[in-house]
């Protein structure tokens, strides 16, 4: 599949494969976390901060931009857990406030940006959808190797994860720093976001956080497993849609991410052995046999 494609594109392609495996890792800390609409709300927080970081710098200067939408996200964050603490404000309102008003300003910003001299050929438009294309080997390369950063994180930590999320009294008493765990599960989901804003976009990169999580809670109810085939789907969906996007001129590459991470959802809905409507349908309709033939034979020993 990939031999015809140019030496960038096969590196371009590696780099989606890490950063959809380490999405889907994340997403499932996050799902378990049941702060889904979180990496929603920092993904759109973080534009502002990446065309900030273009005005400064006066030019495309991606270390700088990308610092940009980590500090823009982690004050997303902050707002996000003060709003909560200090008001009567309830964390998923005060996520959509963040949401918007972040991705309002970053609208904004972009708008001035491209009505400047030059701004038009900026490129800052891929950052909204996505265009892995544009990325050059610099790019692809600190991709890759904060993906596997990320990957390694939640591998060393995995028996910390499962006490963070399942029993955080337990861990407390372990001696275990929620405060610290709950800092390291905020860093490393903004470290996906920023790294996967360029290839997959603002917009779309909460989807490929969000659905791989899912897709495979429709399979098992494992924790381990659930993180093993969450990567799996998102590093599949991660180089499907990168492929596809490179068949085409222009093509965002964000979207296609998304349709073939939607196609996988789609398939273990359907067919997934642990709440797969086929597993469920079939699951009741045994029950409903069982308490037909259970009636019957109430009938037949009545009757006797």
């Amino acid at each position: 599949m990939i031999g015809f494609l140019s030496y960038n594109a096969q590196w371009v392609l590696l780099s989606t494969l890490l950063l959809g495996m380490a999405s889907g890792l994340i997403g499932t800390l996050s799902y378990w976390k049941r702060q889904s609409l979180m990496s929603d709300t920092l993904s759109h927080a973080a534009l502002p901060g990446v065309i900030f970081g273009f005005l400064v710098a006066g030019s495309k200067n991606m270390p700088l931009m990308l610092i940009g939408a980590a500090i823009s996200a982690l004050l997303g964050a902050w707002l996000i857990s003060w709003i909560t603490s200090s008001t009567r404000v309830k964390e998923d309102a005060a996520m959509g406030i963040i949401l918007s008003v972040f991705f309002g300003l970053g609208i904004m910003l972009l708008t001035y940006v491209n009505r400047m001299p030059g701004g038009g050929q900026s490129g800052l438009d891929n950052f909204i959808f996505g265009q892995a294309a544009s990325m050059v080997s610099n790019d692809v390369k600190w991709l890759c190797v904060l993906a596997a950063v990320v990957i390694c994180i939640v591998g060393l930590l995995y028996k910390e994860w499962k006490l963070f999320l399942f029993d955080s009294a337990f861990a407390q008493g372990l001696g275990l720093s929620i405060r610290w765990m709950n800092a390291i599960y905020t860093a490393v989901l903004v470290l996906v976001i920023v790294i996967g804003i360029q290839a997959v976009g603002v917009i779309l990169m909460a989807a490929l956080l969000i659905i791989p999580a899912v897709s495979a809670r429709y399979w098992t109810q494992s924790f381990r497993l659930v993180l093993i085939l969450s990567a799996a789907i998102g590093g599949l969906s991660g180089m499907l849609g990168t492929f596809v996007s490179t068949l085409g001129s222009g093509w965002p590459t964000g979207p296609f991410i998304v349709i073939a991470a939607s196609s996988i959802f789609i398939v273990s809905l359907t067919f997934g052995t642990s709440k797969g409507l086929l597993v469920v349908y079939i699951q009741r309709q045994h029950q409903r046999k069982q308490v037909i033939i259970a009636a019957q034979q109430r009938r037949v020993e009545r009757g006797q």
